[in-house]
């Protein structure tokens, strides 16, 4: 077993650092942890836990984020942050050296390196038999099922 990390070490340093190609999203199969990923897990859910958070409450602070649904208006939740972050833009100054989120922003984007890392190994090790369970869809039972409405 050892052995098998190992050459998956060395074979990580000599590929280099991944890339992670168009927006930064997570995977399909998110927030899976297959045994050999610990590591890069843990990395990425730290990240997503800081810093995109922090990014993604900024960005609704300042009311720049976008709805989950079409008819739900976005709102600023502090006018104030609002107004300093339209001055920013209508100023024309360095937006990316500023602390301040634009809009289009991505919270993401503060983990896409631990993004990539991560999609590397899972891609990796979950072809493997012993993390086959973590990708099998299951059953739930019948009495634990959300109940449909029947118009009858």
């Amino acid at each position: 077993y050892q052995e098998i990390m190992v050459l998956a070490r060395i074979r990580d340093a000599i590929q280099g650092k991944p890339k992670l190609d168009g927006e930064a999203r997570l995977p399909e199969y998110f927030p899976v942890q297959p045994s050999g990923c610990e590591r890069h897990a843990d990395k990425l859910f730290k990240c997503l836990s800081d810093d995109a958070t922090s990014k993604a409450r900024d960005m609704e602070t300042a009311g720049l984020h976008k709805s989950y649904y079409p008819d739900v208006e976005v709102k600023p939740m502090d006018d104030e942050a609002a107004k300093r972050v339209e001055e920013l833009a209508k100023s024309g100054e360095n937006v990316s050296s500023s602390v301040l989120p634009k809009a289009g922003d991505n919270p993401l984007e503060e983990c896409r390196d631990f993004i990539a890392y991560y999609k590397r190994c899972c891609d990796r090790e979950l072809k493997k038999k012993k993390n086959w369970i973590l990708t099998e869809p299951y059953r739930v039972q019948e009495e634990y099922r959300y109940k449909q409405n029947s118009s009858s």
